[in-house]
């Protein structure tokens, strides 16, 4: 029954511990029965004797085995998993299928988040390009958080100095209004945005999304159980429609550039939700997940810096503003609030490394961060206007874009009767990533149209792209 290979890679104690093991739970050992004396296996199989030890040993430990002064070792009860040896009422139970949740079951009917497989192709969105990315600076800063890691004499799940740091920038650039301690540093947000889901929802209660809009907010609050209801847009961004049945607990809201049609939404609208927001209690998750990159002016300040009363929770990401690697995200919550952020925090397990926090923190208060957006944002605005005039030469009228005011990626709309699922499947096969409009909508509208990223890709990969995205459509 034991057949010990010498030219394994695995050690002789090893090997007899697993097999041994495996003859136990198969039912090959019966329970109770009494194995040979170590002295006796030993011999039989030509080993020492302090190896059969160490077997035996390990598996009394692990309760396969008991042991007594004197005795031979005893096979414990109980332990077989042989279904011929279990009772037919639990071999059948054990034959059944397992069952899944309803939230899990209806991960197989998600769009989002669209997976592609091996390395990125061209037009994939959300991507930033980590060629351009300053690795050898962000290195240091990486091994020197390494060393300083034992010096830490406390240890807080989110990192004052990468609080701090964050939020000076974010004053200065994004026009946010905080404390340091109001910000969460997440492992994405991703996560951010379901930590505050499942803190202000209860199962029922309505939320509003944009649509077309970003399925991860879809996806989040519909498993924290809400009742989620699409508001489609108009030029301004999501259209408040204060007559809806209706009475939102919370709204998602892309207010810098919407997602995805890269649309700002102006101060009139932004003043008109805080307003709607106030009279319904609603709170707002605002999604900032590119708002650094602004090309045709300085980037709109953040709604969160307008709102009189704290109802808006502020979310970012660095992995847009970096490289997709570097994948935290920050919640910046209502003061009150902090205490239960932070304990809902460890609760969900949504913690993230302090060496990596530290890390961050000397690549922000070091001016590395805030120098590679602007070298990005230049970089990117020259992209996105190659991308324009590569889809209009090689395209034609069969898209329509809409130069996004900033951002990482646009919107092409389609003309004529085109399936964009169809066409991006196409692209796909072709080499070059994209998403279907349609896959973001929530409402119903015949709108059809593709999700082109341009910010990770250079001139000769635009071009090329834009040649085979042509030739498809023709």
């Amino acid at each position: 029954m034991l057949h010990l290979a010498r030219d394994s890679g695995a050690t002789l104690t090893r090997q007899l511990t697993d097999q041994l093991r495996h003859l136990i739970t198969k039912g090959r050992l019966a329970p109770g029965q009494r194995l040979p004396s170590s002295r006796q296996l030993a011999q039989s199989l030509a080993l020492s004797r302090n190896t059969v030890s160490f077997a035996i040993e390990q598996l009394a430990a692990e309760g396969y085995l008991s042991l007594a002064a004197g005795r031979r070792p005893v096979v414990a009860a109980g332990l077989s998993l042989d279904r011929r040896k279990m009772s037919p009422r639990s071999s059948r139970a054990g034959s059944e299928r397992m069952v899944l949740s309803s939230w899990a079951r209806s991960l197989q009917r998600a769009d989002w988040p669209p997976v592609h497989d091996g390395r990125p192709r061209p037009f994939q969105p959300g991507l930033a390009d980590e060629r351009e990315f300053p690795h050898d600076v962000w290195s240091r800063c990486l091994r020197r958080a390494a060393r300083n890691a034992p010096l830490r004499r406390d240890r807080p799940i989110n990192h004052r100095p990468l609080q701090e740091a964050l939020l000076g920038h974010l004053v200065v650039h994004r026009g946010i209004k905080a404390k340091a301690d109001q910000i969460l540093i997440v492992p994405t947000a991703q996560s951010g945005l379901t930590l505050v889901a499942d803190a202000l929802l209860e199962r029922g209660d309505h939320a509003w999304i944009e649509s077309p809009g970003y399925g991860g907010a879809n996806v989040a609050l519909h498993a924290a159980g809400a009742t989620v209801s699409a508001i489609p847009l108009d030029a301004q961004g999501m259209a408040i429609i204060s007559s809806r049945k209706e009475t939102p607990r919370l709204i998602f809201v892309t207010p810098s550039h919407q997602y995805p049609t890269g649309r700002l939404m102006p101060i009139g609208r932004r003043l008109e939700l805080l307003r709607f927001a106030e009279a319904t209690g609603a709170c707002i998750i605002e999604d900032d997940y590119d708002g650094e990159f602004h090309y045709e002016a300085r980037p709109v300040a953040a709604l969160q810096g307008l709102a009189t009363s704290p109802r808006v929770f502020y979310l970012g990401t660095f992995s847009k503003a970096t490289y997709a690697d570097i994948r935290f995200g920050y919640l910046v919550v209502p003061e009150a609030l902090i205490e239960v952020f932070e304990r809902a925090q460890r609760h969900t397990g949504m913690l993230t490394s302090i060496t990596m926090q530290d890390a961050l923190a000397e690549f922000i208060a070091s001016g590395a961060y805030l120098g590679h957006i602007r070298r990005m944002t230049r970089l990117y605005k020259s992209r996105r206007d190659r991308m324009l005039r590569a889809l209009a030469a090689e395209a034609g009228d069969r898209l329509a874009t809409e130069a996004p005011a900033g951002g990482m990626q646009l919107l092409a709309r389609c003309s004529g009767p085109v399936n964009d699922r169809q066409l991006s499947a196409r692209l796909l096969d072709a080499g070059v990533a994209s998403r279907p409009l349609s896959s973001m909508m929530y409402h119903r509208t015949n709108e059809q149209g593709l999700f082109l990223g341009f910010a990770a890709w250079n001139e000769k990969e635009i071009d090329q792209a834009a040649r085979i995205l042509g030739r498809i459509l023709r």
